[in-house]
């Protein structure tokens, strides 16, 4: 009765399940270990988020550049404040309101932008805090160069004149007449009575999109796998059904070879 097992049509459907199966176990493990990952960094990225707040501020120019293992720290850096702009369409505590971003000109000719804090309401220029006159020191959090479209960052353009939708030196070139630091800081103490803005963690350390993107694919890779096991019970059941009726006299012989490769069709 499993003799049609032996016959060239049920060798490339054997061979098929045979590879098929592996590939998706492997697939969906590769996707679970990913998602394992990332539930790991988030956790390194609390700690190390714990342990930078104990740590001693650094110069800023031995924490670059930014990568996992400085984002975050507190970090100094000595000039005078320069142009100041404004970042629109910033949540804090619920609220939407934007930050005070003002470049501070290092002696190395290069600016560092300083997020001195956040304000409720629309980006306004007369409502921001001017900057503190004269040669300044300040301790901030590190902070990676957002990227537009990513983590809550507007990508939008075409905002008015000493505005900003992404604190980054590509953005920032575009805008100041000096080089800029791939970096910034967001200060410990907000300056002028406003709030401080938080710690962003660094890029690919938290539990996004694409933590749970990686689970759900895993899900996916394991159901084909076992999708793939149900079509090849489902094909040998038709087929020991339809050998059977055959013994039995209940399917004419000359429709007996075509009869499974028009089911197989269906």
């Amino acid at each position: 009765m499993y003799r049609f097992l032996l016959t060239p049509r049920w060798w490339g459907i054997n061979v098929f399940v045979l590879l098929a199966i592996p590939f998706c176990v492997f697939m969906g493990s590769w996707q679970l270990s990913r998602f394992e990952a990332r539930v790991e960094d988030h956790r390194s990225a609390g700690e190390q988020a714990a342990e930078n707040e104990r740590e001693a501020a650094r110069p800023l120019a031995e924490l670059l550049p930014v990568d996992k293992a400085t984002v975050g720290r507190q970090a100094t850096a000595r000039g005078r404040y320069g142009d100041q702009l404004l970042v629109p369409d910033r949540e804090l505590d619920g609220k939407q309101g934007y930050y005070v971003l003002t470049l501070l000109r290092t002696d190395d000719g290069k600016a560092l932008p300083v997020v001195r804090g956040w304000l409720p309401g629309d980006a306004d220029p007369a409502e921001a805090p001017a900057a503190p006159r004269g040669e300044v020191t300040v301790t901030g959090a590190l902070q990676a160069s957002e990227v537009p479209g990513e983590n809550g960052v507007s990508a939008r353009g075409g905002l008015p004149s000493g505005q900003t939708a992404a604190i980054s030196a590509a953005s920032l070139v575009n805008l100041v007449s000096y080089d800029v630091y791939d970096a910034w800081v967001t200060l410990t103490k907000a300056d002028s009575g406003m709030k401080p803005v938080p710690v962003a963690a660094a890029n690919d350390t938290g539990l996004d999109l694409k933590a749970f993107q990686n689970l759900g694919y895993t899900g996916e890779w394991f159901v084909f796998a076992g999708f793939v096991v149900f079509m090849w019970f489902r094909l040998l059941r038709r087929e020991v059904e339809f050998a059977r009726d055959a013994e039995l006299g209940l399917v004419p012989e000359d429709h007996e070879e075509e009869q499974p490769q028009e089911r197989a069709n269906a």
